[in-house]
């Protein structure tokens, strides 16, 4: 992915704000490459796979946090809306006392006693939560940090992988959170009866002719600073040719999906099924810059007309991850696009019964 990687250096402000300067991570710092060096983080590179980008002490100091959290067991769970329980309280450590946390499908909760008080309920719910990072990238003052989540839900392990997106304030506190992930995992093999169908059922490579492999993923080629509104504009569009244009050769993994797409067929299902879905109304979020990853960020709203019938303006993004070996991955909710809060509420009741 190295060619989309350079292509995507140092735009994170271009993207967002509309910036034409470009400066590359080690050149945002005093003293070069060597200060880049000098500040690494190594309790954090310790315990993720993979970690990139302009690591400030803020990043850092946000990083260890998150850590903490995952790592730290819920012992006995919290009753709902106890804020001095050890592993809330570790929680909030991470969060600004203003800060917002928004999660697709609904309004984000803002404020220490409202975002407290919902980890509150999900740790009641599934107090084995645990998570390690996966690919984390650091860009100043936005981190997107990848996860790999573990829970027990009615006697099944659980696991499914997250992005993280947060932008710090002072001390490495998030001001603003937005958490990429599919719960319609969550019900699938832990109430079969009552979920609903999985948005890409179906969707997979097909075998090739005479039962050789896929067509072989290469590395590639990214969109560069200048395309990254274009690539917006094809998302809002539906437009898969053009989405698909700067990934040939990419495999494609996503919510749903049991093993990458290698295929241009398969990927093309995929995004055909997602467009038949809803209808994405999305602007430009963070960007993410590392040494061979890169996380671009798409938020908005979708709107959908199955189902229980037209729902419109409903919270959603899209994280999308360029990775060095060939990765293209998308991580978000296919839930509310299944499901409207009513039948969500009532699933997640389920659960906790």
């Amino acid at each position: 992915m190295d060619t989309g990687r350079r292509g995507l250096v140092g735009i994170a402000t271009a993207i967002v704000a509309g910036a034409a300067v470009t400066v590359t991570a080690a050149e945002a710092l005093p003293g070069g490459t060597a200060t880049a060096a000098r500040f690494d983080c190594p309790a954090a590179r310790e315990k993720v796979e993979r970690l990139e980008g302009r690591i400030t002490p803020n990043a850092c100091a946000f990083m260890e946090r998150q850590i903490v959290f995952g790592e730290l067991p819920t012992g006995t769970p919290p009753a709902l809306g106890d804020l001095t329980h050890p592993r809330v309280r570790a929680y909030l450590d991470i969060f600004d006392p203003e800060a917002t946390l928004w999660e697709a499908g609904g309004a984000a909760q803002r404020g220490h006693t409202t975002i407290g008080t919902s980890i509150t309920g999900s740790l009641g719910l599934v107090p084995s939560l645990r998570y390690r990072g996966t690919d984390v990238v650091a860009d100043g003052s936005t981190v997107m940090f990848g996860q790999w989540n573990e829970v027990t839900l009615k006697g099944r392990t659980v696991a499914y992988p997250q992005i993280a997106r947060n932008v710090l304030g002072d001390e490495g506190r998030t001001l603003q959170a937005r958490r990429y992930y599919d719960r319609a995992v969550l019900f699938q093999d832990t109430l079969p009866e009552a979920a609903p169908a999985p948005l890409f059922a179906g969707i997979a490579d097909e075998a090739a002719p005479g039962g050789g492999d896929h067509a072989p993923a290469g590395i590639p080629g990214g969109p560069g600073a200048g395309e990254l509104p274009e690539r917006l504009a094809a998302w809002n569009a539906e437009d898969t040719d053009a989405l698909l244009a700067r990934t040939r050769g990419a495999r494609l993994a996503g919510p749903g999906l049991a093993a990458p797409l290698a295929t241009e067929a398969g990927k093309r299902a995929y995004l055909e099924r997602l467009f038949a879905t809803a209808d994405l109304r999305l602007k430009a979020g963070q960007v993410a810059v590392g040494e061979t990853t890169t996380y671009v960020e798409w938020h908005g709203t979708a709107s959908v007309t199955g189902g229980t019938g037209a729902r419109t303006g409903i919270p959603f993004g899209i994280v999308e991850r360029f990775g060095p070996g060939g990765e293209w991955e998308l991580y978000f909710d296919t839930l509310p696009l299944v499901a409207d809060q009513k039948e969500i509420g009532a699933l997640f009741r389920q659960l906790a019964s």
